[in-house]
């Protein structure tokens, strides 16, 4: 049950959700991952994702969880402030909110790059205000739109695979497992595809618009996991068997650069259209779960109560959709973002961190406590492991929301 303010429609399945949440994870994180991972991990990049998906279990089991129990829109914020207090909700609340708006902002200057490069803040600026319309305009028509994009997605990924893997550059050699990037390296490149795997999240946000929650989400989260660590390991082989760690790392646009060495160049602008639209569907998914937190953060009055509004014929949050699209498009025509990758992975990491600690509370089971572990653990170990730069900030974001939090407690109890 919400706090206050007007309940969300339930109208999502079993199947509505978990294309959310495969629109949130298969998304441009698999066209630009690999290369970063593969520089920092080298041999070992299968290893890294491999540790990058027993995390992101670990979280979706934890999250399936908690959503089962608490069917709220906000996710994390909800879990943490009802099992850890409302310091850690709120925390968990802020990595998100934070952390994916800079993630929605990449996203859409990743559309303009590959749509049109000259005009790639122009057409980022048109691509978020397109998609708050959607959005606006109901969870359903959203759900129906990302649909599509999972197919288009998923199809240019089958085509990378079968073209890599049946060409004569593909050597059976360049997947000797190793880790010639050292321990450190192979923990850089799975916090860096952990990026591409955060998506299950998305479900959970959206508790409040799923039928029988206690049923759909913990169905749901862990199969756009499987599906996901799938499809991003057969990616991840075909493109390696045929550019080798080291090319692969070199390579800006990894999937294109595959396709091009396995002699099929005709398939690079299909690959450079899956990677916008594939770009499009996570900015759609971003969207959708930033505006449910901040829904979630304005009915506690951790952000302006006006956000909290749910619209009367529509049935979404439209405020928080609004200003969260006018935070993004004004990123978007205004900075480069590409290094808010490595920021974003911190805060989403961050806000896991909180989501195992409250799993971890709910029984006194060995075996039900040890996955939120193994999940609390690897999430402090991948956020430490990033680039000094995005720990750094992400840890300076965090500090900020924390003091916000005890100067808003401290003005109340005056």
């Amino acid at each position: 049950m919400t706090r206050s303010g007007a309940e969300l429609r339930r109208t999502l399945g079993v199947g509505d959700a978990v294309v959310i949440g495969l629109g949130s994870m298969i998304g441009a994180g698999i066209f630009a991952a690999l290369g970063p991972a593969a520089r920092a991990a080298g041999s070992g990049l299968l290893l890294g994702l491999a540790v990058a998906a027993v995390v992101a279990y670990c979280n979706a089991t934890s999250s399936a969880r908690l959503a089962a129990l608490y069917p709220a829109s906000g996710g994390t914020y909800v879990y943490g402030r009802e099992r850890l207090g409302p310091f850690w909700g709120y925390l968990a609340g802020w990595s998100f909110v934070v952390g994916k708006t800079a993630s929605c902002a990449a996203m859409a200057l990743t559309v303009g790059a590959y749509i049109w490069p000259g005009q790639a803040h122009a057409v980022a600026v048109g691509a978020v205000v397109a998609l708050t319309a959607v959005n606006y305009g109901g969870i359903q028509k959203s759900a129906w739109l990302t649909r599509a994009i999972v197919a288009v997605v998923l199809a240019v990924l089958a085509s990378v695979v079968v073209v890599c893997l049946g060409s004569g550059a593909s050597e059976a050699g360049r997947l000797d497992v190793g880790a010639s990037g050292g321990v450190g390296g192979v923990l850089q490149a799975a916090g860096l595809l952990f990026f591409a795997f955060a998506g299950y999240a998305r479900i959970a946000t959206l508790g409040e618009e799923v039928r029988d929650p206690a049923r759909t989400i913990p169905r749901a989260i862990p199969l756009a996991l499987a599906i996901t660590l799938v499809v991003y390991a057969a990616v991840a082989v075909a493109v390696l068997s045929v550019l080798g760690a080291d090319a692969l790392g070199r390579a800006d646009a990894p999937l294109a650069e595959a396709v091009r060495e396995a002699g099929v160049p005709g398939l690079v602008p299909v690959v450079r259209v899956g990677a916008a639209v594939a770009a499009l569907g996570s900015l759609l998914a971003l969207v959708l779960g930033v505006s449910r937190t901040t829904l979630a953060m304005a009915r506690d009055r951790h952000l302006p109560g006006a956000l909290s509004a749910v619209h009367p014929r529509f049935q979404v949050p439209h405020r928080a959709e609004l200003a969260v699209g006018a935070v993004v498009a004004a990123l978007a025509a205004t900075v480069d973002v590409r290094g808010a990758i490595g920021f974003s992975s911190f805060g989403v990491l961050a806000y896991y961190a909180v989501a195992n600690a409250s799993a971890w509370t709910l029984g006194s089971a060995r075996a039900a406590r040890a996955v939120p572990v193994v999940g609390l653990l690897g999430c402090v170990v991948l956020a430490c492991a990033l680039p000094g730069i995005s720990v750094a900030v992400g840890a300076g974001v965090l500090a900020v929301g924390a003091v916000a939090y005890g100067v808003r407690k401290w003005w109340a109890a005056r």
